[in-house]
């Protein structure tokens, strides 16, 4: 289906035939038809496995540590498609480049997006930076496209054609170096269609769930139980926001996450949480009445990275802004707001047209212009409508 497809598509969005193209392989059935529909050029084609996590941090030992049967998947599938694989541990890399950055985030009581720097700084990073020279494209089997401006032929990230699976969100810190590499085959396909494809090749990994949660986490621990590992337990008080009554205590602000539903021992009323003190170590709660306490419309991001790192848009930098669609979680639906960037700084400003719930520090702000992918940033500040503070840093 797709390799039928690729007439239809601009020459210049695809690889010539006898291109050295490398397909990184999870051992998911998104990245074994990512694999499978380019067995099926003329590419010299090659594929990786990825080991990002060492479990002996965990465990002390390898046996039956879940990368090995991922690893096997990926054996499995090249055997069948009859492409060669290897193996590459970017453990080290994804520790100092990843892990360690998100723990110290946490640790801060803030909400950091892991998966969304392990793209950047991993897969379209470390990654590429020891394949082999003469490699031209690197594969993987996201959902998303990618498409050339037709002014300037600059490579541009854009939204998959199947919208509930667009995975652009985290693919919106690389860099424009990488997305000139990257090769999407499963940009306009669905979901179904993907695994229709498995089934028809017979990959034995076709009905396989998808993976959930962090990959350093695992699918059998719960997530604060992970980082108690990790993080020294630092315990605070639990207040009322509007009231400052105490409800309780915390084992430490990364515990709780904006505009989550707050659980505290004993007490059966619904809470949200509404916003941390780093100065006192509290967190304030309020009840879904009071929603308004998790509501912020300005977010100020130090260091906004756009993918052309040498072209933001120019509106950016008037008084009236540039407008543009936002999401600060994965799955959300984009909300319109204006951006603005001082020409001196790299820090960006964005305003929502409406009010927006629960956005943290550390989340990441994505910012679209239709469906094209600009760029990213770590959210350091958010002013509440009502009040004009930072309510999730101070109060």
């Amino acid at each position: 289906m797709w390799a039928r497809s690729l007439k239809a598509l601009p020459t210049l969005n695809l690889p010539k035939n006898g291109s050295k193209v490398v397909v990184a392989m999870s051992g998911g059935v998104d990245s074994s038809v990512a694999a499978k529909l380019l067995a099926e050029t003329s590419y010299d084609l090659s594929a990786v496995f990825m080991r990002n996590w060492d479990t002996r941090d965990e465990s002390g030992s390898d046996v039956g540590c879940e990368w090995e049967k991922d690893w096997e998947d990926v054996q499995r599938v090249c055997r069948k498609l009859d492409i060669p694989c290897r193996m590459t541990d970017l453990s080290r890399d994804y520790w100092n480049r990843v892990f360690e950055p998100a723990i110290r985030t946490w640790e801060a009581g803030h909400t950091p997006n892991p998966d969304v720097w392990c793209n950047g700084e991993i897969k379209f990073g470390a990654l590429l930076d020891q394949l082999p020279e003469d490699t031209e494209f690197l594969a993987t089997g996201h959902y998303a496209r990618k498409a050339y401006d037709p002014q300037n032929r600059r490579p541009q990230l854009m939204r998959a054609t199947d919208t509930s699976k667009d995975q652009s969100y985290y693919l919106s810190c690389i860099q424009e170096s990488g997305l000139e590499k990257a090769l999407f085959p499963l940009a306009d396909l669905l979901k179904t269609q993907v695994r229709e494809i498995a089934r028809a090749a017979d990959l034995h990994n076709a009905s396989r769930e998808e993976s959930m949660g962090l990959c350093f986490v695992g699918e059998r621990r719960r997530f604060n139980d992970f980082l108690m590992d990790y993080v020294v337990p630092r315990p605070g008080p639990i207040f009322v926001v509007d009231t400052n009554i105490k409800l309780g205590t915390h084992n430490g602000l990364w515990t709780y996450t904006i505009g989550q539903g707050a659980r505290i021992q004993g007490l059966n009323t619904k809470l949200f949480v509404a916003a941390k003190d780093h100065e006192k170590n509290a967190i304030y709660v309020a009840p879904p009445e009071s929603s308004s306490s998790v509501v912020h419309d300005n977010h100020h991001l130090e260091h906004f990275s756009w993918i052309w790192s040498d072209a933001p848009p120019p509106a950016a930098f008037l008084h009236e802004g540039f407008r543009a669609s936002v999401q600060v979680r994965y799955r959300m639906t984009a909300v319109p707001a204006t951006v603005r960037q001082r020409w001196t700084s790299k820090a960006v400003q964005i305003t929502f047209d409406e009010p927006h719930k629960a956005v943290a520090h550390g989340q990441v702000a994505v910012l679209y212009d239709g469906d094209h992918c600009l760029g990213c940033g770590t959210i350091d500040e958010t002013t509440s409508m009502t009040n004009s503070r930072p309510l999730n840093q101070s109060m």
